[in-house]
């Protein structure tokens, strides 16, 4: 019997009615604030909203009728329940009393004539943040900033120093916003806070300090990657936030066309050779790596990476954190993985000649190699392999294909709005109809929600790899692929902004850079 059939049974003995999820139109979150977050955690008990002089009440566990009589006593009114399974009801108590805590900025109003000094020292396991509420003040701050940053999906908080005051920025969907500016007053204790949980030296102010902090908010685990550098106004931090929950995404899921999703699945079948990933930083190419992984990844295949950092871990694949510190680099961490009878080698980035030498003739004698590298297009990125000092025969034999791409944020699917285009865009021909947020509720006032990536993919075949002997330029290459049908980066994204997945501000703004017609 499952789960949910075991519920479903309890409320059919009992006469109760059954529901699979609670939806935002049933909850009326004014109840929540008279009942504590403990009890409905414990007691998997959610008020929903009062139906003719009754409040319904959703359980996860019909058969608790003692906690159901506490529950009536909070509220004095009759209840009537509802038997939800205890997942949903857990998921739903997370999501909406996350809607009732205090911003970062009612923290700070509150700081005023609290003692500054008082920063707890222990931070052992993780807590929930949403328990978190009678914490000393700086605690409270340190708390509200990471717990609202998670609530509107931001993947980076900026603590930024200046003369008078301190700066709080998160950067959400690639742009950074500005959140908060609490007084100069806090800036050590603060900065001391985050050093404490991340297990950094709080007397160390004079050089760089990287570490991490796991915490859990509304139910979501998350792990902080934490860089603090000196600055001239003291201590500049950013914390780097990923969600362990939304796991690694399919090669469908990160925006990939389905010729695209073909070709890659194509590629990645093969026994040997290089697929690079390129794109500016932050373009998403350690996604689309995992992507791969995660398509590749079975019993049969022995799969190891290197990587700095490791982002996901994925279970089947050996997985190598890079350690400067004692020469554990990716030129000598690919060397060892040669060693391990490997069918799949990913390499996190090729950033010098030596690696990129190791990783092509990893390609050579039978492995499957995966890597990034930093440029802007497909085609560049095979002129910079030769620039870097591989000879041209290397590159041709060994490379399969090269993927570029950057991220675009998505128009909020709650808000979007369809208009008609009044600005030109030189070389763009641009379709009748178009899309755009108009910013709601759901996405903050945005207009935006999440990110997907526009690419290009360049299957180097037989034609370009004479064209890589005769070193011809980087233009030549993408001319000829472009006219055997490939895609380029600027097609993908007005492909995407006519179907309404993104803006034609977005496309434009994130190739500019690759096409001198292209300005806002």
């Amino acid at each position: 019997m499952t789960e949910y059939s075991h519920i479903e049974s309890v409320a059919s003995r009992l006469g109760l009615p059954f529901q699979t999820e609670i939806g935002d139109a049933q909850v009326d979150t004014s109840f929540l604030s008279h009942l504590p977050l403990a009890f409905a955690r414990t007691n998997l008990l959610l008020p929903l909203h009062e139906e003719k002089g009754k409040l319904l009440v959703a359980t996860g566990n019909p058969a608790n009728l003692l906690a159901m009589d506490e529950l009536q006593g909070v509220f004095g009114m009759p209840l009537e329940a509802i038997a939800v399974h205890p997942d949903t009801v857990l998921e739903a108590i997370n999501r909406f009393y996350s809607r009732l805590s205090g911003s970062a900025q009612e923290v700070v109003e509150e700081l005023e004539g609290e003692d500054l000094s008082t920063i707890a020292t222990e931070f052992n396991e993780p807590r929930d943040l949403l328990d978190l509420t009678d914490e000393a003040p700086v605690i409270r701050l340190l708390n509200s900033i990471l717990f609202q940053a998670v609530k509107e999906r931001a993947s980076d908080i900026h603590i930024e120093p200046y003369e008078r005051d301190i700066e709080v920025r998160f950067r959400i969907d690639g742009i950074l916003y500005k959140k908060l500016t609490p007084p100069k007053i806090v800036q050590e204790a603060l900065i001391s806070r985050v050093k404490i949980v991340s297990g950094l030296n709080i007397a160390e102010k004079r050089l760089p300090q990287d570490g991490r902090i796991r915490v859990v908010v509304a139910g979501r685990d998350i792990d902080i990657r934490v860089s603090i550098v000196p600055t001239f106004f003291g201590e500049r931090v950013v914390l780097r936030l990923l969600d362990k929950q939304k796991g690694v995404l399919s090669l469908e899921d990160i925006g990939l066309s389905p010729a695209g999703v073909t070709l890659m699945e194509r590629l990645l079948a093969r026994s040997n050779g290089i697929v690079l990933v390129t794109g500016p930083t932050g373009s998403g190419k350690s996604t689309t790596l995992y992507a791969a992984l995660n398509r590749l990844n079975s019993a049969e295949k022995n799969i190891i990476t290197i990587e700095d950092p490791i982002e996901y871990q994925l279970k089947g694949v050996g997985q190598i954190q890079v350690n400067p510190k004692i020469d554990l680099t990716f030129a000598n961490g690919l060397r060892s993985i040669l060693r391990q009878d490997p069918d799949i080698i990913m390499v996190g980035e090729i950033r010098d000649v030596e690696t990129a030498e190791i990783a092509i003739q990893a390609s050579l004698t039978g492995h499957l190699v995966l890597s990034t590298l930093h440029t802007n297009d497909s085609a560049t990125a095979i002129t910079r392999l030769v620039d870097m000092g591989i000879e041209p025969f290397m590159v041709a034999s060994s490379l399969s294909a090269v993927l570029a791409q950057r991220l675009v944020r998505l128009i909020c699917p709650h808000c979007r709005e369809e208009y008609a285009p009044e600005r030109v865009y030189p070389g763009i021909e641009l379709p009748a109809k178009l899309y755009r947020g108009a910013g709601c509720e759901k996405c903050f006032g945005l207009g935006t929600m999440g990110r997907t990536i526009i690419h290009e993919l360049l299957p180097v075949d037989a034609d370009i790899c004479s064209m890589i002997i005769r070193r011809e330029p980087a233009g030549v290459i993408k001319e000829y692929a472009i006219s055997k049908g490939m895609q380029t980066l600027r097609d993908d994204g007005l492909r995407k902004a006519a179907a309404g997945i993104t803006t034609i501000e977005e496309i434009v703004r994130v190739t500019q850079e690759d096409y001198a017609d292209l300005s806002l």
